[in-house]
């Protein structure tokens, strides 16, 4: 534990104000502007339209989760939740897949651009809504918390840090190249991917992001839509409902 403390305190410096900034006053106004024209809104605009063409939309979604159309907001608003006809706690992109199976249609891989787009679109049905996630729901819902819960303060990898090592109370607030080090409750991490990234200049998911951290700190990359990813994500949204903040997709990220 002590040289995960140490190895951290080595690359991080306190944010202070007019100190460090986490972008250029050049990117900042980018930002500014792309609050206004979100990029990420034309893949969300497409996912869309593979909805409802190759997958028959709202409708369909809302019988394959066997509620009515208009219950899917907030439905949604409670993913990652346990689906029983898959048999496994999974997230709305999982479900789009078992989705096309059922169609017979071939399957979209969780990492494809083109799921992003769909996932991105799904979700933001659930736009304004407040995640209702009930961990307590069954055993397999308190498993995958308790998984995701794991795998975020578990250290490991070549510089043996954790999630935890850069997201704790004790480290919030400092920068990492050139990053203050967010309150992922506090920021709503959970509720405003996928988001389009400005450094990537695409289209990316939660778990993506996810898999970004973990390549920068050396750990081994956990395959999107694996038991731990999705525990990850369930634990992350969890974070957000319970600092209250609404679902808002797709977001924008530096």
């Amino acid at each position: 534990m002590k040289r995960v403390v140490v190895s951290v305190a080595l690359a991080l410096t306190m944010a202070t104000a007019g100190e460090q900034f986490a972008m250029s006053d050049a990117d900042r106004a980018m930002y500014e502007e792309m609050l206004e024209n979100n990029p990420a809104d034309i893949f969300v605009e497409e996912g869309g339209e593979i909805f409802e063409e190759e997958l028959g939309g709202e409708a369909a979604l809302a019988k394959f989760l066997g509620i009515k159309e208009n219950e899917l907001p907030k439905y949604i608003a409670g993913f990652p939740r346990y689906i029983e006809k898959l048999g496994n706690v999974v997230g709305v992109d999982q479900v789009l897949q078992a989705m096309m199976v059922e169609q017979g249609k071939e399957k979209i891989k969780l990492k494809d651009a083109k799921m992003f787009s769909l996932l991105a679109y799904v979700k933001s049905l659930a736009n304004d809504e407040q995640f209702n996630i009930d961990i307590n729901a069954n055993a397999h819902m308190k498993a995958s918390y308790a998984l995701g819960e794991k795998t975020f303060m578990t250290a490991r990898g070549g510089r043996g840090l954790s999630c935890n090592s850069c997201h704790s109370k004790d480290i919030v607030g400092m920068v990492l190249r050139t990053q203050p080090l967010p309150d992922l409750g506090e920021a709503g991490a959970g509720a405003t991917w996928p988001a389009y990234r400005m450094t990537k200049s695409s289209l990316r998911t939660l778990q993506r992001r996810f898999q970004g951290c973990m390549k920068n700190a050396l750990l081994a990359v956990l395959p999107i839509g694996s038991k731990e990813m999705v525990g990850l994500e369930l634990y992350i949204s969890k974070l957000a409902q319970d600092k209250q903040k609404a679902i808002a997709i797709p977001g924008l990220k530096r």
